[in-house]
């Protein structure tokens, strides 16, 4: 892809303009002990602003919150709350270009919107439209042989020829080598890059021209806000990201313990099909696509078995979510419906659906297993579409 082409001048997928709104998100998902899944339980019965100013102010948060948010984690939210303003935020964001969006938003990644482990916040620059084409993702070991960093560039441009979105980390060795291959294609095809820092630290640093490109060109996007360092715990844990908005996963080469093979399993956990290139058993680099090869992955030789693996496939095309958990029928269905209103023990679900205990219980943990309902300290709650703006849009009819 050149640089002239694709480039983004939709200002309304470019800009942080959903005001301070989004200022507020960005100061949120600063706050210690606030992970992922509290903030996403925060923004289930908060706005964003009222959230904020409820913890800077001292005001109670909603009571449901009450067993994600223990009194001597309100009281050192409360603390650091203090340090931060959303305004200050809001203007960094769009001093930054960086764009925020949050679970249960309109501009929510649709893609994302049904994943079991979707990130509660989003922040990116480029546009989102680079999902809306076939996706790929290119994922690899850092410690990348001669062959292995060709591989990737060749497929990676190949790919971008066909039209179809190069997915990766944008880390060193094999990520880089395939979005740079998209970078040199003609094609249509863009890159999207999920990164394991605020999307404004580039890391590593000798990726920092081939980072602004994706921006530009293609989609950056990062479930942490600006400035965030790039912690080793983050690599792993945006991992997820990646598997989630690719239709096929290629591993180019992997050591047997890589953080490749953690994003193969993330794949295969959302039925996305896995494949990995041959290598020899004398190259450390191949140690772990080899094994997966042993596993049952499908062989990667060359851009035509992708081509025709993502061919067989169309259940992620496009930019409308494919729901890949099965739908909950019978006994489930009823838990999932008694839950809805709000969060309950066995006890009230076994009160509300005429269930016994160990058949609520039973039904709840087939529940949780195909990802309907997470439960925390023995509550039960649905997981939920985030895309969906009312229960009938995801949850199953009587006659389910």
């Amino acid at each position: 892809m050149s640089d002239e082409t694709h480039s983004c001048h939709d200002t309304a997928c470019r800009s942080g303009d959903n005001g301070h709104e989004a200022g507020a998100v960005a100061a949120l998902a600063r706050l210690p002990g606030v992970g992922s899944a509290r903030l996403a339980a925060l923004l289930r019965y908060h706005t964003p602003l009222d959230a904020f100013s409820r913890l800077v102010a001292g005001r109670a948060l909603d009571g449901r919150l009450g067993r994600w948010f223990r009194p001597d984690l309100v009281a050192e939210v409360r603390r650091a709350a203090r340090d931060l303003d959303p305004v200050v935020e809001s203007e960094r964001l769009v001093a930054l270009d960086v764009r925020a969006t949050w679970l249960g938003r309109d501009d929510y990644p649709t893609l994302l919107a049904v994943d079991p482990a979707a990130p509660t916040t989003v922040f990116c620059r480029g546009c989102f439209d680079a999902l809306s084409a076939r996706r790929v993702a290119i994922i690899g070991t850092r410690n990348a042989s001669t062959a292995g960093l060709a591989t990737a560039r060749e497929l990676g441009a190949a790919l971008s020829e066909h039209g179809v979105t190069v997915v990766s980390g944008l880390a060193r060795g094999i990520d880089g080598a395939a979005h740079s291959g998209v970078r040199a294609s003609t094609g249509e095809g863009r890159a999207v890059a999920v990164v394991g820092s605020g999307p404004d630290v580039v890391y590593p640093r000798r990726h920092v021209e081939l980072w602004n490109w994706v921006a530009d060109h293609g989609l950056l996007l990062s479930e942490w806000p600006p400035g965030t360092p790039p912690d080793a715990w983050r690599f792993p844990e945006r991992n997820r990201i990646i598997a989630g908005l690719s239709e096929v996963l290629v591993v180019v080469e992997s050591r047997e313990r890589g953080g490749s093979l953690i994003t193969a399993r993330d794949a295969l956990d959302r039925g996305i099909e896995v494949m990995a290139v041959p290598g020899s058993p004398r190259v450390r680099a191949s140690l772990g696509t080899n094994k997966l090869l042993v596993d049952g992955a499908t062989p990667a030789t060359c851009v035509d078995d992708v081509l025709v693996a993502l061919g067989l496939d169309h259940r992620r095309a496009g930019p409308v979510p494919f729901d890949p958990r099965p739908l909950p029928v019978g006994t489930q269905a009823e838990v999932l419906r008694a839950c809805e209103s709000e969060p309950c023990t066995l006890d009230v679900i076994a009160q509300r659906t005429g269930l016994t205990l160990s058949e609520a219980a039973l039904a709840a943990a087939r529940l949780e297993h195909d990802g309907w309902v997470v439960e925390v300290a023995g509550w039960f709650e649905p997981t939920r579409s985030h895309f969906a703006s009312s229960p009938e849009q995801w949850l199953p009819g009587e006659s389910a």
